[in-house]
Formats: C-alpha cells, structure tokens, sequence
C-alpha cells in the first residue's frame, strides 16, 4: 500500500528475451561491442556492426531469418505496416527514399508531402519474428528488441511507436551489452562458433538448426 492507501501494482513476472533468442543477439551483440565497425574518422560503429551482421543472416537464410533488422514502418497506417520489397514479402525495402517517393501521397493516410523527423517512418533495431516465412506484421510479431550501447537510450517517441508497431507493450525489450554477460566464461564458450564460421554463416546453421526441432545435425561446435 502506498502512504495514501491506495494499492501500488507491482508486476512481478517481467517479459523477458527467449533464452535462444537472446543466445543469438547477445552473440552479435559481444561481437560487436568487441569488435565494432569502424567509421572514416576513427569512431565506433557498434550499432552499425550489429546491424550488418543481423542483415547477412537474414540474407544468407533467404530473407527467412527469424531476426528482421531496422525494417522501416509505416506509422500513417493502423497497426503501422512494415514496408517490405515489392518482390520478396520477407525483406524490407532497401531504399527507403525511392519508397517514399513513389508511394507516397498516394493513399488517404498519407499526407501529401512526407517531412522526416515527424515519426511518420520507425525503424525498430530488431523484430522477431513467429513465422520466418511471413512478413514482420503485428499479428507475426514475437518481440521487439531494441539493442543498445550505453550511452544510447530508448526515447519515449520511441518507446511509444515501438509499442504500436508490435501491439503490446509487453513484445518491447531493450538488450545492452551488460545483459549478455560479454566477459563471463559462459559467452566466451558459447556454441554459435562466430570466430570460426563468421556470425552470419553461424548463427544462420544454429537457427536451421532450432526451427528443424533437432531433426537436423546442429553446427560444429568451435575446436577447444
């Protein structure tokens, strides 16, 4: 009770990452926090790392990746629809620009001219989703995990978007390096062999492997 005497809820069952997902970003996430990309003036582009290596799966599995990363939303519409290539419906649009200028205005949600900076258009940094052969809308959503390096935070706008995009609040996480344990023996040692086969090729054989429910021969673990 609080000092008023009104009833304070406290929720006590906090959603949380699957285990195997969480194993599979925070694999990208030590990655990179590790070895990040670097940029033309020296500076660390972790957040870029994590963002080439979750875009090789997805294309090294088809497109048929559980993890979508940074698919482009369109917030005009109820719920907000990812926009996706005209021609594989389980990848997102490559040139966000030429979609915006040759769509839109062309439908009653749109208003004539788009101005960034209006959250008209999110970028979520990564959805999972259900069914890796369907596109990432709100009714195949699992989560979404916004993956942060401090000092990167998640604004309310975005929070807030982000919550509209998956339709629950509860399919919203934020992942940051101190929750992967990046140092601990158990990351180091993890499965996924990312320094033998490269994230990408790596990951994508453990996920084969998961969605098959063991009835395929699961990656070679890295030599000891």
């Amino acid at each position: 009770m609080s000092p008023e005497g009104t009833t304070t809820i406290v929720r006590v069952n906090q959603p949380q990452i699957d285990p195997v997902d969480k194993k599979i970003l925070c694999t990208a996430m030590c990655k990179c926090n590790k070895e990040p990309n670097v940029g033309k003036d020296g500076q660390q582009l972790k957040q870029g790392c994590v963002s080439d290596n979750m875009k090789a799966l997805d294309k090294l599995m088809d497109h048929r990746s559980p993890y979508k990363q940074e698919v482009n939303y369109d917030m005009t519409k109820r719920p907000p629809a990812p926009i996706m290539d005209s021609n594989v419906a389980t990848k997102g649009h490559d040139y966000l620009p030429g979609w915006i200028k040759k769509y839109w205005g062309t439908e009653p949600e749109h208003p004539p001219t788009y101005q960034a900076g209006r959250g008209l258009i999110r970028r979520p940094d990564v959805v999972i989703v259900k069914d890796p052969s369907m596109p990432p809308t709100q009714d195949n959503i699992k989560q979404i995990i916004e993956m942060k390096f401090p000092p990167d935070a998640l604004s309310e706008p975005q929070r807030a978007a982000y919550i509209r995009i998956a339709g629950n609040r509860d399919k919203l996480l934020k992942l940051e390096p101190s929750q992967c344990d990046c140092d601990s023996r158990e990351q180091q040692e993890s499965k996924i062999p990312v320094e033998q086969l490269g994230f990408a090729a790596a990951a994508a054989g453990w996920i084969a492997f998961i969605l098959s429910r063991g009835r395929i021969r699961p990656p070679l673990a890295p030599a000891l």
